[in-house]
């Protein structure tokens, strides 16, 4: 068995925060959604919980961040060449998330990054390891 990730973030409307998710291509997995969290899925390894507040409270006592000002994390995710990232951006500012940077290029990995909703900031990236430059 492969580990699984399950990436938990909150999300002030729980709908749309799915819709969004839906259009970048994630799939939603019914048996673990209800009105206050919805499991979407990328593949059979990466699954994202989309938490209300108020069921994301549940499990930490930490005040929860308001990702749209402050940044907590960068979530990053390889896709399978440039395309795809391209792709996956696009769909990403046409279902309402924002580029806060310009894509890279730096010849061995290319990378795109977006905000989803909430502010959460996620990197798409393509690596081409016969690229990479060597260390000497």
């Amino acid at each position: 068995m492969k580990p699984k990730i399950f990436i938990n973030l909150p999300v002030s409307n729980l709908s749309k925060s799915m819709d969004f998710y839906s259009a970048i291509g994630f799939t939603n997995n019914k048996h673990f959604t209800d009105e206050t969290a919805a499991c979407m899925v990328f593949s059979e390894e990466i699954y994202v919980m989309l938490l209300t507040h108020s069921k994301f409270s549940e499990f930490t006592s930490k005040e929860i961040a308001t990702t749209s000002k402050t940044a907590a994390a960068i979530l990053s995710l390889e896709l399978k060449n440039n395309q795809a990232v391209n792709e996956m951006a696009e769909k990403a500012l046409q279902a309402g998330g924002k580029e806060p940077n310009e894509p890279k290029d730096y010849g061995f990995m290319y990378l795109r990054g977006f905000e989803d909703l909430d502010g959460h900031n996620w990197e798409i990236f393509y690596m081409d390891m016969s690229q990479m430059p060597s260390n000497g």
